[in-house]
Formats: structure tokens, C-alpha cells, sequence
């Protein structure tokens, strides 16, 4: 029998319209557009305006246009993973609200939450059941709806997030590509530095928690800051080292864009150049669980079959981890 690995085949992704500047940002609290350039790296990101708009209708659009550029039909799916931080409502799983949007009929769905790795954890279980031979084409999205739950009265988190959404399809290949080999990890003593405190059944939303503004993300930035550093580049430079990669064979790194310093950490950890480093944090900000796809969203033209490709995210739990992908297709001839 032919050995199955799971190669990405397509990618879309939406963004929205409205584009929430650092000069915006300054007339809301007392920050400055070189302050966060020089901290963050981040020039803008994108903001879902309009009443009961979620993370569901940002999927669905990402979905919407994977469909179109791959030629895939609704019914073909047969398991669509969503990968979020900020779900429509605590139930049901917003997989299965997007699922509904787009006419996805024949499949089950689930939501994985891993914060900032879930793209990262969502492609890895996406793997086991491609290579399992259950399933043929699976679906995964990352989705976040970040301004949801960011207190932009707070100047040490407002600036960072942003909102957005890509999706992947993965199918089986027989080629040797897609998915070679992923390091996973999660440590919950991280939990008390990066967290929403109410809205779970530890603290139910009640007049108390929305007065002390404890629906919002809560960050203790220097904590995690340097977790995520070591954490990313380490993990990242293990991986490579187990598949016998080095810099200079890696054609992409795909970090998540959180912080372009724990990128450029991330990078010279691993020795890739800059340039082959897929960054684009200084116009969406921190999408969370969408950081990872839409950067494949962005770059996906200068991509080339078989492309040894990084990626590499770190998230509040803690989370993080790596994993090595060989590109499926030529990005430049999607749509031609």
C-alpha cells in the first residue's frame, strides 16, 4: 500500500474592511505609532464592524473563496476543523455554524482552541486523519475575531490584536509531500500570564465580572514575551535538527506574527534569512489563530512544489510548537 501524507492543496482567506491605524489607536489611550513599531512591529490591523458579525462569518468567507480557487464543491468535505480563541457563542461549535454558511453537508466539525498554536495543532490532527485513509478532504480554518474581547482601554494589549480569517484544504497525497513531522507541546503553568478571566464556568458572566472588565484578554507581556522566545526557537531548532534540516534548506519559516522581535528571534535561532521568512504582522497585528494561514494566504504566489516549509506558533496556555511541511503546487499557477 502507497503511503498517505497530507499535503495543503489550496488556501483562502478574508480580511476585513475596516483598517485600524496606530495614529487611531493613539487618540484611545497614550501610545504612539514609533512606540509600537518599535515594540511590536505593528503599523495596522483589521477590524469586523457590524451588529452579530463574528468569527463564523469571517471563516465562511475564507471558505467561501478556498472553494472557489481549488474547484472543491461543499459536499466533497468530509471534516472541517475550526480553529479558534473567540467562538461565536460557548455552543455550538462555531465549525459547525461555518459548516452551515458554506454548505458543508457531508462532514463533522469541531473547534480547537490551542490560543495562538490552534492553526498549528489544527493541521496536525487534520494529518492523522488523512493518513489514517478515513478521510479524504478536510478543511481547516483559523478564525478570530480578536477586537471581541480586547479592552481598547488597555495600552499593553490593544495594540497587538487584530481580526481575520484563512483556511487550508488538506487532501491525501502519494508523492512523499504535505505534513513530515510536528513537535506539539503544552505546559498550563503558563495559564496565569495570558488569559479572559470571566465567561467560563469558573466566573459566569455577571454584573461584577463586566464591571471589572474581566471579559478581556489579560497579558502579563514580559512573562510571556520571553517564554514565547525561547519556546518557538527551541522547538523550531529541534525539529530541524531531528529531519536533518538546516537554514539553508528551508525554502519558508512561518512563525506567528505576535511580536516581530520573537519572530527575528525565531529566525536566527533556526539560521534562515530574513527573506525567507513569511512576515506580515505590521498590517493584520495578531490574528491569533489566523496568523499562520493568512501568511500562506499572502505569499502563497512565490510558494513551489515541494518547498521545505516551517511553521511556527506559540500561544496563552502555554502552547507551541513546529512542524514541517513540503509544499503541494506551484502558488503561481493558482487560477491560470
Amino acid at each position: 500500500m502507497e503511503k498517505i501524507t497530507a499535503a495543503i492543496t489550496g488556501v483562502g482567506g478574508y480580511l476585513p474592511e475596516y483598517i485600524l491605524t496606530n495614529d487611531e489607536l493613539s487618540t484611545m489611550v497614550d501610545t504612539t505609532d514609533e512606540w509600537i513599531m518599535t515594540r511590536i512591529g505593528i503599523k495596522t490591523r483589521r477590524i469586523l464592524k457590524g451588529e452579530g458579525k463574528g468569527t463564523s462569518d469571517m471563516g465562511a468567507a475564507a471558505i467561501n473563496e478556498l472553494f472557489a480557487k481549488t474547484g472543491t464543491r461543499p459536499d466533497e468535505v468530509d471534516l472541517i476543523i475550526c480553529c479558534t480563541v473567540t467562538h461565536d457563542m460557548m455552543f455550538p461549535a462555531t465549525a459547525n455554524i461555518i459548516a452551515d454558511k458554506v454548505g458543508i453537508k457531508n462532514a463533522f466539525g469541531f473547534d480547537i482552541n490551542a490560543a495562538c498554536s490552534s492553526f498549528l495543532y489544527g493541521m496536525t490532527v487534520a494529518q492523522k486523519f488523512i493518513e489514517s485513509g478515513s478521510h479524504k478532504k478536510v478543511v481547516v480554518v483559523g478564525s478570530d475575531k480578536m477586537s471581541a474581547i480586547t479592552d481598547f482601554t488597555d495600552r499593553a494589549t490593544c495594540a497587538i490584536f487584530g481580526d481575520g480569517a484563512a483556511a487550508i484544504l488538506m487532501e491525501p497525497n502519494y508523492e512523499g509531500l504535505g505534513v513530515q513531522d510536528s513537535i506539539l507541546r503544552s505546559d498550563g503553568v503558563g495559564r496565569k500570564h495570558l488569559f479572559m478571566k470571566a465567561g467560563g464556568s469558573c466566573y459566569p458572566a455577571s454584573i461584577e465580572t463586566v464591571t471589572n472588565r474581566e471579559h478581556y484578554i489579560y497579558q502579563e507581556g514580559q512573562a510571556v514575551f520571553k517564554w514565547a522566545v525561547s519556546n518557538m526557537a527551541d522547538t523550531t531548532l529541534e525539529l530541524m535538527e531531528k529531519n536533518n534540516l538546516k537554514g539553508e534548506d528551508i525554502a519558508w519559516l512561518v512563525p506567528h506574527q505576535a511580536n516581530l522581535r520573537i519572530i527575528d528571534a525565531t529566525a536566527n535561532r533556526a539560521n534562515v534569512e530574513r527573506e525567507k521568512v513569511m512576515v506580515n504582522i505590521e498590517k493584520y497585528g495578531n490574528t491569533t489563530s489566523g496568523t499562520l494561514p493568512l501568511c500562506l494566504w499572502d505569499y502563497e504566489k512565490q510558494l513551489k512544489k515541494g518547498d521545505n516549509i516551517i511553521f511556527a506558533a506559540f500561544g496563552g496556555g502555554f502552547t507551541w510548537g513546529a512542524l514541517y511541511l513540503k509544499w503541494a503546487y506551484d502558488g503561481d499557477k493558482v487560477g491560470k
